[in-house]
């Protein structure tokens, strides 16, 4: 049975911690419960918006319409072969319980999206990534319902345009769908992905193998060195993409900076930390207000306490402006303005 709340606070799910209002909350656990609450609940000329725990979410202002929150559940093998199985878990699963599930059953391919928060049907809509390793790359296919007429549908990798922090998710069926289960091809015997970052590095300071499990200590040991905790300071992890910078652009930016971080994504393309920029245009550690940068990684803007969404987005409009005023290059949010 399905839950429904009259103007509620949705300050326990964004990880902001912005105490926006819903005019509706709904809480589901079941197909059939989402079913009932799009066919029988929902005023149709309502907006609706489907929501997992909030981690890449800033809401701006109180939510005219109704919200969703899944809690769909379970984790299981659905096929077994001889080198991979093809694993499922329900949208409303905590992603990096799924990430703990599969390394306890000895399955690699997302050990180093570990710690990365959010749920599992969020996961699909961002194709989520870190450490060289992106969704996609274990994607097998998302079951779910479109909102309109309740129609139940299948997206196998193919239809769902995974890019850079993107999927037709995001774009040409933004709204019109709600995921109710995520399935992941994952391999008996991984070729694990050390070359991103320090992961490597660390392994051989502590002089351990690599294995499934200390690969994914590892980066939980780097991601919290780095990161805030949300339940303490409110923030959404990254809220900037790393820019791709092309060839001539690129070369000037090189000259200029000597120690310019870079991944060579393809001929004449470079992409660039995010977080590089921020820190050279002069912002890490700074803040406006109630709104700040974090001083351990200027990619993450943090809540210093009783922000609101509107002094968040003042900030980082204030950092676009300025890296885009020292590099010429244009910052694109991450994070899911509401």
């Amino acid at each position: 049975m399905f839950k429904h709340f009259k103007s509620y606070s949705l300050k326990n799910h964004n990880t902001f911690g912005i105490n926006s209002i819903a005019d509706d909350f709904y809480e589901y656990s079941t197909v059939e419960d989402l079913e009932n609450i799009l066919k029988n609940e929902i005023n149709k000329d309502k907006k609706i918006l489907n929501i997992g725990s909030g981690s890449n979410l800033l809401f701006q202002s109180d939510f005219k319409g109704s919200v969703l929150h899944s809690k769909i559940s379970g984790i299981k093998i659905e096929n077994d072969f001889d080198y991979e199985v093809v694993v499922s878990a329900g949208a409303g699963v905590i992603w990096d319980d799924l990430v703990k599930w599969c390394i306890d059953h000895n399955l690699g391919g997302i050990e180093n999206l570990s710690l990365i928060p959010g749920t599992v049907g969020a996961a699909a809509i961002q194709n989520i990534g870190a450490y060289g390793s992106e969704l996609k790359d274990v994607f097998y296919k998302v079951e779910g319902l479109f909102i309109k007429d309740c129609g139940d549908f299948v997206y196998f990798l193919n239809d769902c345009k995974f890019d850079y922090r993107y999927s037709i998710f995001k774009d040409a069926l933004k709204d019109k769908i709600v995921i109710t289960r995520l399935f992941l091809r994952l391999s008996k015997n991984p070729v694990f992905n050390l070359e991103y970052g320090t992961i490597k590095n660390e392994l051989e300071k502590q002089k351990i193998p690599a294995t499934l499990q200390n690969i994914r200590n590892t980066i939980i040991s780097i991601r919290n060195s780095k990161l805030p905790d949300p339940a303490i300071t409110g923030n959404a992890g990254s809220f900037f993409k790393n820019p791709f910078i092309h060839g001539k652009q690129f070369f000037e930016i090189k000259k200029n900076y000597p120690d310019l971080p870079y991944f060579d994504m393809k001929p004449q393309q470079f992409k660039v930390p995010a977080g590089w920029l921020i820190e050279k245009a002069g912002w890490k550690g700074k803040q406006m207000g109630r709104a700040g940068v974090h001083p351990n990684q200027a990619l993450v803007l943090v809540n210093l306490g009783g922000a609101t969404g509107n002094e968040i987005i003042e900030l980082a409009n204030a950092i676009e402006k300025d890296v885009m005023k020292k590099f010429g290059v244009i910052l694109e949010k991450e994070v899911c303005v509401i």
